[in-house]
């Protein structure tokens, strides 16, 4: 459940044998207009050997052409190969999905992001002056619970538990704060835990409903859902991580995710995420006010300069959007305004590569390096 890797290494600390390829339509149109399938493709298989991946989904959509792929293997017993219209958890690209309620919520006057969130949830240390805006862009200074001891624990003895919201924020809790309310930048899942309890409590619905009726009807995401235990729609790829930092990797396709909830937990498809990546960055579905506050970055000491965090999104060399990982499966979704450029990628592993950071960032890289050479998603380690 990572914003990006440079972030994750010091938050989250949690946790090519055989190819397909579909081709939509790339050649003398593919982007940019140097660019041609067969460097996209050699720049995802060398990426891919060099982090390990299984499997991995791209799709890249631009004004001079798309390139669909499907590379490597969903199952590494079987060796069935990956396949364009896989579903797959998508971890802290759920986030975009909770904080555009929240901003929505905002729009319509029924809170403010610079009210306290103790105006509306209680319990929460330091709720009278921890705002919703701080929560949304990861500067309340809460204790990420995915970080503590007991989570570890608790994750590690049975990754199939449910967890409740509740259970998850007693966790981080039970921690002293980071740092005082808006006096740094960490990215921690307690903020986007607390943002789902506020769409409830406001709402009335369940997030997974909120979310169903307001943010993917509107845009015919069908293929999204929020799950309420384990359920995983077919077809999909077995997803592979490590349980322990020495063990080998395992296969984590039907851990429960509710230890992700808002923060993590959503599941969607490549076309699905084609329309939401612009969708998000653009603003589709708020005021043109509400998302230029969204789009309004804080940057930490120590990532590059074109590196930075707004509200529930993130901005990285020119590339806005988000990423996400959690036990299994890794995804980067993210759109390149000047470029009016889509990047969407889907693994089938979270193990981080030999030289760290994630794969999916690896692979961002590579593939932004040929199709924007000017705009570089760089996260790596």
């Amino acid at each position: 459940m990572s914003m990006m890797a440079a972030l994750s290494r010091r938050c989250r600390r949690l946790c090519a044998a055989g190819a397909t390829a579909l081709l939509l339509s790339i050649g003398a149109a593919a982007p940019p207009a140097c660019a041609t399938g067969a460097e996209l493709d050699t720049a995802i298989t060398a990426a891919m050997q060099a982090t390990g991946v299984p499997g991995v989904i791209v799709g890249v959509w631009s004004p001079r052409g798309d390139y669909i792929r499907a590379v490597g293997v969903a199952d590494t017993a079987t060796g069935a190969p990956m396949q364009t219209d896989f579903y797959s958890r998508i971890g802290s690209e759920t986030k975009t999905f909770t904080v555009t309620a929240v901003l929505q919520l905002a729009d319509r006057h029924k809170i403010g992001l610079d009210d306290p969130i103790g105006r509306y949830l209680d319990g929460v240390p330091g709720g009278d002056v921890i705002t919703v805006r701080q929560l949304a862009g990861m500067r309340s200074g809460l204790a990420n619970y995915t970080e503590t001891q007991g989570f570890r624990d608790a994750i590690t003895a049975d990754p199939h538990r449910a967890y409740s919201p509740a259970e998850l924020l007693g966790f981080a809790f039970a921690e002293p704060p980071v740092f005082a309310p808006g006096e740094g930048l960490q990215y921690s899942n307690t903020n986007t835990i607390l943002l789902g309890l506020l769409v409830e409590k406001i709402s009335g619905m369940r997030l997974g409903d909120y979310l169903r009726d307001h943010v993917l009807a509107p845009l015919r995401l069908s293929h999204t859902s929020f799950p309420f235990g384990a359920e995983f729609p077919a077809p999909h790829a077995q997803g592979y991580t490590e349980l322990t930092d020495d063990g080998p990797p395992i296969t984590a396709t039907d851990w429960n995710p509710s230890w992700a909830w808002s923060a993590g937990a959503m599941i969607s498809t490549l076309a699905d995420l084609h329309t939401w990546a612009a969708a998000v960055a653009t603003g589709a579905l708020l005021s043109p006010e509400m998302q230029r506050q969204r789009l309004q970055t804080v940057h930490e000491d120590g990532l590059p300069p074109d590196v930075g965090y707004g509200l529930g999104i993130f901005t990285v060399g020119g590339w806005i959007g988000h990423n996400g990982s959690l036990p299994g499966y890794q995804a980067v979704v993210v759109y390149q305004p000047e470029t009016r450029t889509t990047l969407v990628i889907l693994t089938n592993t979270d193990v981080s590569p030999p030289g760290g950071g994630e794969a999916s960032s690896a692979l961002a890289e590579a593939i932004t390096t040929v199709i924007t050479p000017e705009h570089v998603y760089h996260l790596g380690p």
